[in-house]
């Protein structure tokens, strides 16, 4: 566990008045000794989403698609402010942390209408994530074609799925949660606890360190997964008490988890810290107290010149988005209170950053110069 806890500045916010759509202005403060200063932003109030989990912008469209962890998924037309339901989604088991979880689109989206979901399932077992492909209309409103591709492990219980999904050129790389196992992070015969590279139609890619779908193993609970300009792959991760981690990913590479961790079990009793010499991947960075990241986005757009080459994490516990810098080593560059819990970011084609808030009723914000 870890001995020290990390060191937080005070944050600065002034709120202006509301209107029938609220904007609040909110200034940067630098967790570095050299404080950046043209990082302040507006945010503007988009929408109220129940549940919602995961967004992704759909290209040659005007739409953003909001999956809804209860089950069910909508799309936003992000230029009017339409918000309509699909139709055609799949049958989610919605307990804990299970439901419907992310969706992005398929690299042949433009033309064909291809998305990739993922969700939870009832299991014999338990409860099972899956991963699926489906032609989205966005004409009509409505999922068609759905078909399953992949199928996670069974288990017990209703936690740790992760299920972030990514697709990197010809590959499809799909987040898998411990479910709350602990050993299955360290067993390369399972497909819980790591990052998995599949084909695109969900086979093990050929390749792979263990032959089978594993890319990493020593993953807790993976919940933030994006691509660099560079193709450099990073995920964030929620450690247990304590310990939340941001990780550069290496194929092959073991994390820890359960076996190093700079937090602590919520008993109390100890975890060993990561060492140098342990066989371990350590973190780039670790959040002692937790923040609980709930989603990564590295930052390609040109509207905020500050946020180029750095990645920006959502906070659950924390309340907060935070700003790291990718180039090694990785530093935390600077936090803004958002006073919820931030579930999911994307990138809009303008570069406007856009956040959810996890829940019931979570506010859909889009943050601007």
């Amino acid at each position: 566990m870890r001995r020290h806890l990390t060191v937080f500045v005070a944050f600065s916010v002034a709120i202006s008045s509301c209107s029938s759509t609220p904007t609040q202005a909110f200034s940067s403060s630098s967790s570095s000794s050299s404080a950046v200063t043209n990082t302040d932003f507006t945010r503007n109030h988009k929408a109220t989403i129940n549940n919602g989990w995961a967004m992704s912008f759909l290209p040659g469209t005007d739409y953003l698609a909001i999956t809804q962890r209860t089950g069910g998924l909508q799309l936003l037309n992000h230029l009017n402010g339409e918000l309509k339901a699909i139709s055609g989604t799949p049958e989610v088991y919605t307990e804990g942390q299970a439901g419907m979880h992310d969706i992005v689109p398929g690299p042949t989206f433009s033309s064909d209408g291809t998305v990739y979901l993922s969700w939870v399932r009832e299991h014999p077992a338990g409860a099972q994530g899956v991963v699926g492909t489906a032609t989205l209309d966005t004409s009509n409103g409505s999922l068609n074609n759905l078909n399953v591709i992949w199928e996670q492990d069974p288990a017990p219980g209703s936690g740790h799925f992760s299920l972030r999904l990514l697709i990197a050129g010809e590959y499809l790389f799909v987040s898998s949660g411990d479910r709350q196992q602990g050993a299955p992070a360290q067993d390369i015969n399972s497909n819980l606890g790591g990052l998995l590279r599949l084909t695109l139609d969900g086979q093990p890619a050929a390749g792979n360190p263990w032959n089978n779908e594993r890319w990493t193993m020593g993953n807790r609970n993976i919940l933030g997964l994006a691509a660099a300009e560079n193709g450099e792959l990073w995920i964030t991760e929620m450690g247990p008490q304590g310990g939340d981690e941001l990780n550069k990913v290496v194929a092959g590479d073991n994390y820890g988890w359960p076996q190093a961790s700079m937090g602590s079990n919520y008993d109390g009793s100890d975890i060993p810290d990561h060492q140098s010499g342990d066989g371990f991947h350590a973190p780039a960075i670790s959040w002692v107290p937790s923040i609980s990241p709930g989603n990564l986005l590295i930052y390609s757009g040109e509207l905020f010149d500050a946020f180029s080459h750095s990645a920006l994490i959502g906070g659950l516990s924390g309340q907060r988005l935070v700003q790291v810098t990718l180039e090694e080593p990785a530093v935390e560059l600077n936090q803004w209170p958002m006073e919820a819990r931030i579930r999911a970011i994307a990138q809009a084609p303008d570069g406007a950053v856009w956040v959810l808030e996890d829940g019931a009723a979570g506010n859909l914000w889009e943050l601007r110069p």
